[in-house]
């Protein structure tokens, strides 16, 4: 196996902050690593070292001669003024005359096609976030590099992007190293998992989940190794005290010993939780009604006549493709954007907090705890409690010494984290979150979710993390564009199952109607005479099982994804897994009768 890249000792500090030191690996060919950490903890900066867009302090990186490497940043920038053609051939090899090679234009062309860039003479300065990220991710593709460096590559991109570019890169002979917050992308794209922890880096021969596995292995043999430490360190304790001064010299190793044991026992295993148990305040029966509502920008359609009556303590997501106008609709909500018709009949008792996209509007020269403090003094935690700001803020791990810290020190996720705790400690029952998950990395993720689930107010979430969204909704909004919203009653996994059924009956029911109508007209005729057209009674019976099917199916996909979150009992166990194959048995029959009887149906 080729080695691409081999980095020794490499060290990192930016003034009295280590950010990592003594990071060793090694990527060969064929190897596709996601890189994991804290906010704050250098894997942007790592993976700009590695691009060779900033330096290090000590160690060294030695990538093989003539690798053709690509980097996707985080927040890929161009001139305004490039097309987007023009931007997506940037520096690629062009002919003497300057003019770009027309097999060059043509595979740049299919490549943006791929991601739905079609206006190819858009400027570059037009473009919305996710639309820019697409561009700068087919010009590193066009590059056909060996070694892919990969910055959030999902950030910004819609489901239907993701899962394209999950599908692609899983498929290509291409060695890839990325940072990404979305664990269905590293589960299903990586075959090893790096993790910077503590300065230090640890790395997993496997996908995400084998990581998660392995590496509670390695937390509980760590919290082990403190515990013995913490024994020896009261034995020793005790020693010292009755240590006579005489015989200080004598014992001058022991000493060093103790202090050295003192430090070891004191490191404490800091995994990184965000305590969220905030208090929200009380609402009300009535939480808002939609009557009637429209919105539209020139031909485009965003919501018509749209009616809902959402109720006490309902989670919802909110998915589509960009610019199907998923946050348009919930400023609405809101109250930023008013609608063309109808109305949002919000309750008296509900109390907004909304997290949008473009909410990071501090002031940079502010510290961290003055930033805090102009929302609150203190938050409520309930049962008549309340919580500093400090303590709130640690909480959130912005340590003492991190609240100290001006705004423009933080890191992108840790501003967004700071975010998120200023919009929380206003004390909302309605949490209206527009893509949170964006820079956030992965274990204040968790912690969210696990707060999320158990908050007790309401929530609407628009999101592309998929595995965010399977773990915090329980139904989903689905804009499709032109105005088509679908109201589906389960998370995201389980709506792409149902969905991959509907694509299958209706490709299934496309090809007999292709079939009669290119079958020669005697053929048809002697079909037709042969067949009976359905019966009142096989025609409700048809109809039906177009719906049964994918509830069914829909049921199936809940029990399973609630037999391995872990939180079932045995019991609980064993009833969901008979369950399953009674309805395995019913999706199949139904299944075999919906094709006997759209064989008859014209």
């Amino acid at each position: 196996m080729v080695n691409y890249l081999q980095v020794e000792g490499l060290a990192k500090s930016w003034g009295d902050l280590l950010l990592f030191e003594e990071v060793a690996f090694g990527i060969a060919q064929g190897q596709k690593i996601g890189l994991i950490a804290k906010n704050g903890s250098g894997k942007t900066t790592l993976l700009n070292i590695l691009a060779g867009k900033e330096a290090y302090d000590s160690g060294s990186v030695v990538f093989r001669n003539d690798l053709r490497l690509g980097y996707l940043e985080q927040s890929p920038a161009y001139d305004g003024e490039l097309t987007v053609l023009q931007a997506c051939l940037n520096g690629l090899p062009s002919r003497t005359d300057g003019m770009m090679p027309w097999d060059e234009e043509q595979k740049a062309k299919q490549m943006l096609s791929q991601l739905k860039l079609m206006d190819f003479d858009q400027k570059i300065a037009e473009l919305s976030g996710g639309q820019l990220k697409r561009v700068a991710l087919a010009h590193v593709l066009m590059t056909a590099p060996e070694l892919i460096i990969l910055d959030e590559p999902t950030n910004h991109l819609d489901l239907e992007m993701t899962e394209w570019l999950e599908n692609y890169l899983s498929r290509q002979n291409v060695s890839i190293l990325m940072v990404t917050h979305d664990r269905y992308f590293l589960d299903r794209v990586c075959n090893g998992i790096m993790e910077i922890d503590r300065q230090r880096l640890y790395q997993y021969k496997g996908n995400y989940s084998y990581y998660l596995e392995k590496r509670q292995e390695r937390v509980e043999a760590q919290t082990a190794e403190v515990e013995r430490a913490n024994n020896l360190l009261r034995k020793e304790l005790d020693w010292m005290r009755r240590q006579p001064q005489a015989r200080a010299t004598k014992a001058k190793s022991r000493i060093d010993a103790f202090y050295e044991l003192e430090k070891k026992a004191k490191r404490q295993r800091d995994a990184g939780r965000v305590n969220l148990g905030i208090q929200s305040a009380y609402i009300g029966s009535k939480i808002f009604e939609a009557k009637g509502v429209g919105k539209r920008f020139g031909d485009i359609r965003i919501v018509e006549d749209f009616n809902y009556t959402f109720t006490r303590y309902e989670k919802m997501g909110i998915v589509g493709n960009n610019g199907t106008g998923k946050t348009t609709f919930i400023r609405m909500l809101v109250g930023e954007l008013m609608p063309d018709s109808g109305c949002f009949d919000i309750g008296e008792t509900v109390r907004f907090g909304y997290y949008s996209q473009d909410g990071l509007q501090f002031d940079e020269q502010m510290k961290v705890i003055d930033v805090a403090q102009g929302i609150a003094e203190y938050v409520d935690v309930g049962e008549g409690k309340r919580m500093g700001v400090s303590q709130f803020l640690n909480y959130f791990l912005f340590t003492p010494d991190k609240q100290q810290h001006y705004v423009f020190k933080l890191s992108g996720g840790e501003k967004r984290r700071l975010y998120l705790c200023t919009v929380l400690m206003r004390n909302p029952n309605f949490l209206v979150l527009d893509e949170p998950t964006n820079d956030l990395d992965i274990v204040t993720l968790h912690v969210l979710e696990e707060y999320l689930r158990t908050f007790s107010g309401c929530v609407i979430v628009v999101s592309h993390d998929r595995y965010f969204m399977d773990k915090v909704v329980d139904h989903l909004l689905v804009f499709r564009g032109n105005a088509d919203i679908k109201d589906f009653p389960g998370n995201y996994s389980q709506y792409r199952e149902w969905k991959e059924v509907q694509d299958m009956l209706e490709k299934e029911a496309e090809a007999l109607r292709q079939e009669k109508t290119d079958a020669p007209s005697g053929k048809v005729k002697r079909q037709n005479e042969e067949k009976k057209k359905l019966s009142f009674r096989e025609q409700k019976e048809y109809e039906a099982l177009e719906m049964e099917v994918p509830a069914l199916e829909a049921e199936k996909a809940a029990l399973e994804a609630a037999m391995s979150s872990g939180l079932l009992s045995n019991d609980e166990l064993i009833i969901h897994s008979k369950r399953i194959a009674v309805l395995i048995g019913e999706i199949d029959t139904k299944t075999m009768r919906w094709i006997e009887l759209s064989e008859k149906y014209i």
